[in-house]
């Protein structure tokens, strides 16, 4: 018989934490709990305690009694597999500590708690001492035995809460405890089935297939704008709810979400739960919990729905693919409608990519046999698209001091005397994008950015759009003293309203940007405003260019079809055409005869002859052409590498010892350092790197060695990676 040498130590096991650590600590179960690999926890880290998930793996070689104990497990179901790998897979992607990636899944630490049930009634065997006819229908309604919250059965019988609650202390009623309120109710597949026309049959046909497989495929909807492709995939959601799964929907911008909804439930008889940044902190706890516990079928979100922790998620779909919202660019840097992809591939379900504007990346995969594609190319019932007319500036030039043409103008004088709706379409927010001194020359510039100060006349500022300085507008120059010679250079949303007013002073006139106070309750205001034909006049940034069904919208104008393409970005053309044309294809979706004018001084531009002549097959084989010939994505691989100092000489040092620590690569090379288009942003100066590879190229292990040969940051220098960057500033 062995002595029996006390007690065991408790067993240990990893705990993946919110924050940028590279690999999960170590920590003790105490005895009497039972953690597996999921399991949220709360863990003292430093002189707090935090949440995290025991995370897959083991903690041998460690001797448990040397580590700090699991302080509690919450009663949340565990993060599945699935997930986790998820989790891995971004975080070895993206080059990002695996704990942000984790934070990302915890963003809801009230929700690990279970929601608390509601208090209800029940019918019991006694009768009350007296009827009247509200009690009576309250009797009447209850007498199935089934149990009712009070407000609930007081509504039901149309009575005040005060009967509901004499009956109760008679005896009439008994207290039970009922599960919490789903957020939303069940979404029916066959709610409302729709009549599709042969087309998009033919593409719910494609749909439906996949979406009945339980295996892993990637279909592109690509259809004109007004073609219907969200009854297309809505066959699909239809066809994964069917099979019992949870369906995501990503959306690009929250103010799509109001409109989407309801078409949502005008097939399905109920909303999806909404998951966005605006969503209040309650009802984000409770979608979290739900959609882990299996309750919400349906989400419809941003970027970040990518990492609710989904119990049996079953298909994923992508709306407006394309769209350069779905990259994030802060802490993690990733792209959701990739990650969607390969979410996808490691549950083993399928993802439905839609635009009208396919990305390159996507057509190219598409045209490789990589995904299905379903082609959805007319407008439902038979609309036309829009005639598309590029207007030469330099032949039809505005009045002085304007920026609308006569042309334009007078388009939009017929478009309002018929009772239509005219766009007119600019990227710029504010009034105008700079402002000088006549006397002087002096500009406004961000104190703390290489910009130029902005100026927005409705609220009397001048704003920096990276770092958020604001400062009130003066009346006289602070470099010369001089009063009224400050002038307003080139237009901006706010200044094209201005301007419209002077021509058409009767007018109904809304401004939609994405910085008009009252936030996106007011924006889903007025976008219901423009469906419900409230307005003449629209004037708007890319806001009102994704998805947005404007019935009397017949008129287009795009102030600046030029704005996009004046920068070196190497998706420059391919970003222009897509935006200009979902703005112009906000015109006509109803049947009416629509025209779209672009504003050009480049009129045999490329990008201008494929939308004037529709013919977005030539534009998408040249433009793949030219990024095959130059070894751009998808043809070849980029990185970017951004190093910020408080000073350009550390910034500068630093970056060129990275270059210096880069390896030996045939397949791979690096550019620069050198200063970023935006050198300077809330006060740090910035360098760039961009790293080009073949398209096999091991572009995260070339990364991880030149990080870590390199010199490390210190004195508050940041080093930032961005595989696939969308954004070159």
């Amino acid at each position: 018989m062995t002595k029996d040498s006390g007690p065991r130590p408790p067993p240990a096991v990893p705990v993946l934490v919110p924050m940028p650590a590279e690999r999960p600590y170590s920590y003790a179960v105490p005895d009497g709990m039972t953690v597996v690999p999921g399991s949220i926890v709360r863990v003292p880290l430093g002189p707090r305690e935090v949440a995290g998930i025991v995370w897959d793996g083991s903690a041998e070689g460690i001797d448990p009694s040397r580590l700090r104990p699991i302080s509690q497990v919450f009663d949340c179901p565990p993060i599945g597999a699935e997930m986790r790998r998820f989790v891995d897979w971004v975080a070895a992607y993206t080059l990002s500590a695996p704990g942000m990636v984790a934070r990302m899944l915890l963003r809801a630490p009230e929700a690990f708690d279970p929601e608390p049930k509601v208090e209800g009634l029940r019918r019991t065997e006694t009768a009350p001492e007296r009827i009247t006819a509200a009690r009576n229908r309250v009797l009447e309604l209850s007498a199935d035995g089934l149990a009712w919250t009070r407000s609930g059965l007081a509504h039901a019988a149309g009575v005040s809460a005060t009967v509901v609650d004499g009956l109760k202390s008679q005896g009439v009623f008994e207290t039970v405890w009922l599960p919490p309120r789903p957020v939303v109710a069940a979404p029916d597949p066959s709610f409302a089935i729709p009549d599709l026309t042969a087309d998009q049959q033919a593409a719910a046909d494609i749909l439906r297939q996949a979406a009945r497989a339980p295996e892993f495929s990637v279909t592109l909807v690509d259809g004109v704008t007004g073609s219907g492709k969200t009854e297309v995939y809505f066959e699909a959601v239809a066809a994964a709810l069917a099979r019992g799964k949870q369906a995501l929907i990503l959306l690009p911008e929250i103010a799509l979400t109001h409109a989407f909804l309801e078409r949502f439930q005008d097939r399905f008889g109920a909303k999806p739960a909404e998951w966005h940044s605006d969503l209040p902190p309650r009802m984000r706890e409770r979608v979290w919990r739900q959609v882990a516990e299996g309750g919400v079928r349906a989400v419809a979100g941003a970027r970040s729905a990518l990492f609710l922790p989904f119990r049996e998620l079953g298909l994923i779909v992508v709306d407006e693919e394309h769209d350069p919202a779905y990259k994030q660019e802060d802490r993690v840097f990733y792209n959701a409608r990739d990650m969607a992809v390969v979410r996808g591939r490691i549950g083993g379900f399928p993802v439905v990519l839609a635009s009208a504007t396919p990305s390159v990346e996507s057509r190219v995969n598409a045209s490789a046999g990589r995904y299905r594609r379903a082609v959805l190319p007319a407008r439902f019932a038979e609309a036309a698209l829009p005639d598309i007319r590029a207007l030469d500036m330099r032949r039809a030039a505005p009045a002085r001091g304007g920026f609308l043409s006569p042309v334009l103008l007078e388009a939009t004088r017929r478009t309002v005397e018929r009772g239509e709706q005219a766009l007119f379409f600019l990227n710029r927010r504010g009034y105008a994008p700079l402002t000088l001194c006549r006397a002087c020359g002096h500009r406004f510039q961000c104190p703390e950015c290489s910009s130029w100060l902005v100026e927005h006349r409705f609220r009397g500022q001048l704003v920096c759009h990276h770092c958020g300085h604001h400062e009130r507008r003066p009346d006289a120059c602070p470099s010369c003293g001089t009063f009224d010679h400050l002038v307003a250079c080139g237009p901006g949303v706010e200044r094209i309203a201005e301007e419209t007013v002077g021509h058409f002073p009767d007018a109904r006139i809304i401004v939609m940007s994405s910085d008009i106070m009252g936030g996106v309750k007011r924006l889903r205001l007025e976008l219901e405003a423009i469906a419900k034909g409230e307005a003449d006049i629209v004037i708007g940034t890319q806001l009102v260019a994704k998805g947005h069904n404007f019935p009397n919208m017949t008129l287009v104008g795009v102030v600046d079809a030029d704005l996009g393409l004046a920068n070196g970005d190497p998706r420059a053309a391919e970003r222009t055409f897509q935006l200009l044309s979902q703005v112009v294809g906000r015109a006509g979706r109803t049947g009416k005869k629509s025209l779209g004018v672009l504003q050009t001084f480049q009129p045999d531009h490329p990008v201008m002859r494929a939308l004037v002549s529709g013919d977005a097959e030539a534009f998408y084989a040249q433009e793949i052409a030219e990024r095959e010939r130059t070894g751009m994505p998808p043809f070849g691989r980029l990185a970017g590498v951004v190093v910020s100092a408080v000073t350009r000489a550390e910034a500068e040092t630093h970056a060129r010892g990275l270059r210096r620590a880069a390896p030996a690569a045939p397949d791979i090379q690096v550019l620069g350092p050198a200063e970023a288009p935006l050198a300077l942003i809330a006060g740090r100066h910035r360098m760039r790197l961009l790293v080009h590879g073949e398209r096999r190229s091991d572009m995260q292990g070339f990364l991880r060695a030149m990080l870590e040969a390199g010199p490390k940051p210190r004195g508050g220098v940041r080093v930032q990676v961005d595989i696939d960057p969308q954004s070159f500033l």
